[in-house]
């Protein structure tokens, strides 16, 4: 694949899943990696502390569920703004158009979904006392 084909493509939509998909993978690698490029030279095992410690299952459970309720936020917002996108350049095709309105809606329901769970996990962490 040359360098050409990487930004031009001959259906745009195909381009920019691909895109957001490939943005996505190295996100996520960078995130999970970090800690293994931060640690450096040999592993010993009087590393102070990595991030681990001695915290409670339920606590690394809960943190994990936010964090993974973050993450689908994020992803809603960049699918609302390619849809926004995908509505813009509709340029008067009523079913582009009626295509992008009813992604923004089920994302927006989506979103939705996601705060109330993150409002459930945070009622369960508070009764838990984690």
């Amino acid at each position: 694949m040359d360098l050409i084909s990487l930004f031009f493509f001959p259906h745009p939509m195909i381009s920019l899943r691909s895109v957001v998909a490939r943005s996505v993978a190295f996100a996520s690698s960078i995130l999970v990696t970090s800690k293994a490029l931060a640690a450096g030279g040999f592993i010993s095992s009087n590393i102070p502390d990595i991030g681990t410690g001695q915290q409670d299952i339920r606590a690394t459970v809960i943190a994990i569920i936010k964090q993974v309720l973050n993450f689908m936020a994020l992803v809603a917002v960049v699918i609302i703004v390619l849809a926004g996108i995908r509505l813009v350049i509709s340029q008067g095709e009523e079913a582009e158009k009626d295509k992008a309105k009813k992604t923004i809606i089920y994302v927006i329901i989506g979103l939705v979904v996601i705060v109330l769970a993150r409002a459930i996990v945070q009622f369960i962490g508070t009764v838990l006392n984690v």
